[in-house]
């Protein structure tokens, strides 16, 4: 047997006009990844996996471990929560809050997602925590985090607060926020909202601090970050008809760099690529050689429709391979998996798709099988006969 691979640009069962390559998009940010949520491919990486300061991003674990507990019973929304002496020593952002105070889960989440309140972000980790501490709550974080397969997180705290260690990549701020947006979808609206007025405190901080809310139709979330060692950061999502971007980027400079680099990536992932079908279901892609059938060769279908995401500009074809252990051995079953479709457009990872019998194809009779080997004889004696001119 021997593995037989055919090329293929733009057959009858890929559609033409695809492009071979994805338009660059140059980041400033220090590290970045953008995904399309919708169909899982990763539009861009910079220093995705490397581990690095946070900020107030590191705040979305806390947030994700919260609405798990509301949704097992642990806490509720209207729930009041006694504020400690180190929840109410925080500075930076915060709700004002102080020990007198005994606040609802629901105004703290609000005071977390709107506000970017440390001070309530302790409140949640101290109430929530095996032991009752802060410190007790960040491991429970670093678990979690591995958890849900976050590889490069560890927290020291529940606020971001810089800390020696308190670290997350790109990768993983981006995989935390499609997490939240999937699981959760009855908190999630908390975060495209733009005010949150808590007790008449700080009149001057009810505004969302997130700038794509107020830059980018569609624009819903989630979270700002910034301290002097991170830089400005945002981990964003944005839906446009039936795709989402989710986005995590840090190292930015200025508000208005980390305003200006978040609308325009939204704006080029949504723009520069588009869902496409690029295979239809029960449409032979190729065709495999049988051996001792009642057939010489059989037709190759996807068993579903595949759609992709694929760049929009430079028009012509995408690159694939048919690659099937050949030639077949007889008898071959309808619906028999026999080989991949393997579509690689430049610049996106790889698609596989199985490709499956179009039709059966009985063993051969006699004459089939003499036919099959006469044909065998003929073909090497004329490879034969021009190796010998």
């Amino acid at each position: 047997m021997t593995i037989f691979a055919r090329s293929l640009l733009a057959s009858a069962a890929l559609v033409t006009a695809l492009a071979t390559q994805a338009p660059a998009f140059d980041t400033r940010a220090k590290a970045a990844f953008v995904i399309d949520q919708t169909t899982g491919t990763v539009l861009l990486t910079k220093r995705a996996d490397d581990a690095l300061p946070p900020a107030s991003m590191s705040k979305l674990m806390t947030l994700y471990i919260a609405f798990e507990a509301i949704r097992e019973g642990r806490l509720k929304l209207d729930e009041r929560l006694p504020v400690s002496g180190h929840a109410m020593s925080f500075g930076g952002s915060t709700m004002f809050l102080d020990t007198t105070d005994r606040v609802r889960v629901e105004d703290l989440l609000r005071g977390i997602i709107v506000l970017s309140g440390n001070d309530a972000c302790v409140v949640l980790a101290e109430a929530l925590s095996p032991d009752g501490t802060e410190a007790g709550f960040a491991r429970l974080m670093t678990q979690r985090a591995q958890q849900l397969g976050m590889t490069s997180s560890t927290f020291k705290n529940a606020s971001g607060w810089p800390a020696q260690g308190h670290a997350m990549s790109m990768r993983d701020l981006t995989l935390l926020a499609s997490h939240i947006i999937r699981d959760f979808p009855e908190f999630y609206p908390m975060f495209s909202e733009r005010k949150f007025e808590f007790d008449g405190r700080a009149p001057s901080n009810v505004n969302n601090r997130n700038p794509l809310l107020g830059l980018v139709a569609g624009a819903d979330g989630l979270k700002t970050g910034h301290t002097q060692e991170a830089g400005y950061g945002l981990v964003g999502s944005a839906k446009n008809g039936e795709r989402r971007v989710v986005f995590a980027i840090t190292g930015l400079d200025s508000t208005r760099a980390r305003a200006e680099e978040s609308e325009a990536i939204v704006n080029w992932a949504f723009r520069q690529f588009a869902e496409q079908t690029v295979v239809t279901k029960g449409t032979a892609i190729a065709q495999a050689e049988v051996w001792m059938g009642s057939a010489e060769q059989v037709g190759l279908v996807s068993d579903k429709d595949v759609r992709l995401l694929l760049p929009t500009m430079t028009p012509g074809g995408i690159k694939a391979e048919v690659v099937y252990t050949g030639p077949i051995q007889a008898p071959v079953t309808k619906g028999q998996q026999l080989a991949e479709l393997i579509i690689q457009p430049e610049g996106l990872p790889e698609t596989r798709v199985p490709l499956f019998a179009a039709d059966k194809v009985d063993a051969g009779g006699f004459l089939d099988r003499m036919m099959t080997v006469s044909g065998l004889l003929i073909k090497r004696f004329a490879e034969d006969a021009e190796e010998a001119m």
